[in-house]
């Protein structure tokens, strides 16, 4: 039997910035997941580390937009109407969290971690070896009528109000940018506070291995088979039980797998969401992002191929796939860039952990000492995955957090 100070269960972009943080701070620490780091929905996001973020993906509110949703004619959405009883008090949570206020809020207070990713990203891939990974070349949003560039406009006011990079630009400018794009849209912005990464997979790969070059182990194991006995934590792995005093939940959507059981009460739902990768053209190149805001998709440069995220499909988590977005997306895409076939048989589906408020949940579970949450992140795991990971070891080993953790609080639900 393995004893160590602490456990960390999820080897996501979350589980191995967590595990990384903690084994800097001076604890032996074993990371645990079900399959090799980096494998799930780590793997299948849009590869951009946001440092310009501020308004979180929010709920429509315009009744026409919702009309559109509400009849599956909106490429951003989809959902199962099976599902929907089940998760409308999430939904109702998210709408109101979505209103002008709420988005203020939670912007302002997810701005001290967003401020921070880019820097802590760098300094892992530059210990890791994986500097080749990120692309400092920042992300573009496009619009295609003057209407949809407006309706974006109090992010724009936000961003240069709290001194984020956001330049506006026209179709030729945005062009200037990403020559291979065609003008099928008529306004952008660019954010230049960004990353791009080319194997999101890859980079938590790099980063797990660095853990284990430190003197972590990485090994394989059901999260659900933690328990507590003799005033430790014990889980089964499959070289054997592994005893901690310290446990640390990062397991995005799997979470409530085994938080609930042990008494976890709050909003937390999955959305759900897809990529493709279609070959470019000869010559075809993309050396950033591009989020299409009409089409609810991003485009990015993979070593895959171009890769097509989808927006959110609102399902239970192990629903059925369902290809209806990723089919809408890929003609969308065509009309950008010139690509050619898309290289799966089916579209990759994913599963973002998400509370209504669009923010984490960093801190100790009550009830259960020494079992401690970083999970929740909604769209931005990959981002803030290292991020979150060095605030909850802050927290953990009694050292100054270098940001208030109040807002990320559990408690933010019953209070």
């Amino acid at each position: 039997m393995a004893r160590v100070d602490c456990v960390v269960l999820g080897a996501g972009m979350v589980g191995v910035g967590s595990a990384l943080h903690l084994q800097a701070a001076g604890l032996s620490v074993v990371l645990v997941d079900r399959r090799a780091p980096g494998e799930e929905t780590s793997f299948g996001n849009a590869g951009v580390i946001e440092g310009s973020a501020l308004f979180p993906v929010s709920f429509p509110r315009d009744l026409k937009v919702l009309v559109r949703h509400a009849l599956k004619l909106a490429p951003q959405s989809n959902y199962r109407l099976g599902a929907l009883p089940g998760l409308l008090p999430w939904i109702y949570a998210y709408f109101v969290a979505s209103g002008t206020a709420g988005l203020a809020q939670s912007a302002r207070e997810l701005r001290p971690l967003m401020a921070a990713a880019r820097a802590d990203h760098r300094e892992l891939a530059a210990a890791a070896g994986a500097q080749n990974l990120l692309r400092p070349t920042g992300w573009v949003k496009i619009y295609h009528s003057e209407a949809d560039f407006l309706s974006a406009a109090p992010e724009r006011e936000l961003a240069r109000t709290v001194g984020v990079g956001c330049e506006e630009l026209d179709a030729v400018g945005v062009c200037a940018l990403e020559p291979h794009l065609k003008p099928s849209f008529v306004r952008g912005s660019f954010w230049p506070d960004c990353d791009n990464c080319d194997d999101p997979g890859g980079l938590v790969k790099a980063y797990a291995t660095l853990f284990e070059q430190r003197g972590g182990l990485v090994l394989r194991g059901d999260a659900r088979s933690l328990r507590r006995t003799g005033g430790r934590w014990r889980l089964e792995t499959a070289e054997g039980p592994v005893d901690a005093e310290r446990v640390v939940a990062c397991l995005g959507p799997w979470s409530t797998d085994l938080l609930g059981p042990l008494g976890l009460k709050a909003p937390f739902a999955v959305k759900r969401g897809y990529h493709i990768h279609l070959a470019p053209e000869p010559g075809v190149t993309l050396s950033r992002a591009i989020v299409d805001r009409a089409g609810g998709f991003c485009l990015q440069s993979t070593r895959y191929g171009i890769r097509a995220t989808t927006g959110i499909e609102f399902a239970l988590r192990d629903d059925p796939p369902d290809p209806r977005q990723a089919k809408l997306v890929a003609p969308l895409a065509r009309r950008l860039l010139p690509l050619g076939a898309v290289r799966e048989a089916e579209p990759w589906l994913g599963r973002r952990p998400a509370f209504p408020d669009s923010k984490p949940v960093l801190g100790e579970m009550p009830g259960q000492p020494g079992l401690w949450l970083n999970f929740g992140h909604s769209h931005w795991g990959f981002t803030l995955g290292p991020t979150t990971g060095k605030l909850l070891a802050q927290m953990m080993t009694g050292a100054t957090p270098f940001t208030d953790p109040a807002p990320y609080a559990l408690g933010r639900f019953t209070s």
